[in-house]
């Protein structure tokens, strides 16, 4: 058995990944094959060479040098095409393909710096994220919550339930329902290839949550049925599964509306990128204290920072502003919420 390529090369549709022969059997080395004009009408005098044996790094090269690889005698091992090749046959070419990358007038390349190849959930979330900021065009609103009325409810009420990790991220959950039901354009998914807005009937917010691989974002399901202790019992289960991971592909699946939850790190406020192909997602900052003006009179107060990012397609800002508002209401009095802590 013969692996054509080392871990962290790009394997292009069509090519050998792997040979596998009868004991004793020779097994050829890899051959990737270049396009090339048809057998009818490519010039035999053109071409000198149907195939070639080159990295993805080498091809690159090529291509920034405006080099056809074809054309290259390799001087590497069983006549692989090296850097040096591509770069001396580069020399004899007027005019490269495309303009080669500029190089910073502090350094030369591969000199005080390390690459780091994205792992494959990295690059997933490059995709969407790309997808994201370049086919959606978001918008983000701001604004402030007292919530020194929950800060009270959740020191009151987490002794009672010693066994759940009670943060303030389920009322938030729980808050955001009520806001969904009010205002079902953000309970929706969009269809960008028909041009429609799709209304969703359940209410399953997915919630980000920072692993060592990236962020990932389990999916907590009908939570307007659920109780502010049911609530908080999955996003800790869910949240240790997607960390050490665990986590099923299902529980990934399904999301309306996302919350990310930045308070641990800090910041007041931020411009969270939308999670394809939902309308909005809310970032949620750290509990502060800050002076206030209640009744005529500053006070100490907590308080908390909110953005929400929308699909601009969908909604406008004076509705994005309605939702915050209706979250905000039931934030800094949480007796809205009619929680049932049993």
């Amino acid at each position: 058995m013969k692996i054509n390529f080392r871990e962290g090369e790009v394997v292009k549709v069509g090519e050998v990944l792997v040979s596998i022969g009868e004991q004793g059997e020779k097994i050829p080395e890899k051959e990737i094959g270049v396009p090339g004009p048809s057998a009818e009408t490519k010039p035999s005098a053109e071409i000198h060479r149907e195939k070639v044996l080159a990295t993805p790094a080498i091809r690159q090269l090529a291509r920034d040098l405006g080099v056809d690889l074809r054309m290259i005698t390799g001087t590497g091992e069983a006549g692989r095409i090296t850097d040096e090749d591509v770069k001396k046959a580069g020399m004899n070419t007027a005019k490269p393909v495309r303009p080669a990358m500029s190089v910073p007038s502090h350094g030369i390349p591969g000199e005080n710096e390390k690459r780091i190849p994205l792992s494959p959930m990295r690059k997933k979330i490059a995709e969407r994220m790309t997808y994201s900021i370049t086919r959606i065009p978001q918008a983000c609103g701001m604004d402030f919550v007292d919530v020194t009325k929950l800060v009270k409810l959740r020191e009151k009420e987490k002794d009672n339930f010693p066994e759940i990790k009670l943060t303030y991220l389920p009322f938030i959950v729980k808050a955001c329902s009520v806001a969904l039901k009010e205002m079902p354009e953000f309970n929706a998914n969009f269809d960008d290839e028909k041009n429609e807005i799709v209304l969703k009937e359940r209410f399953n917010i997915g919630i980000a949550v920072d692993t060592p691989e990236g962020l990932m974002v389990p999916v907590i399901r009908d939570v307007e049925r659920k109780s502010i202790i049911a609530i908080a019992g999955e996003i800790e289960s869910l949240a240790k599964k997607a960390k050490e991971r665990k986590i099923k592909l299902e529980d990934l699946k399904g999301g309306t509306f996302t919350i990310t939850n930045v308070g641990s790190i800090g910041g007041m406020y931020s411009t969270p990128v939308i999670n394809p192909p939902e309308i909005a997602i809310l970032a949620v900052q750290r509990i502060k204290d800050l002076p206030l003006v209640v009744n005529g009179q500053v006070v100490p107060r907590k308080v908390v920072g909110l953005s929400l990012s929308f699909d601009h397609r969908v909604v406008d800002g004076a509705k994005a502003t309605e939702f915050m508002n209706i979250v905000k209401r039931h934030l800094e009095d949480p007796d809205l919420l009619l929680v049932d802590m049993s």
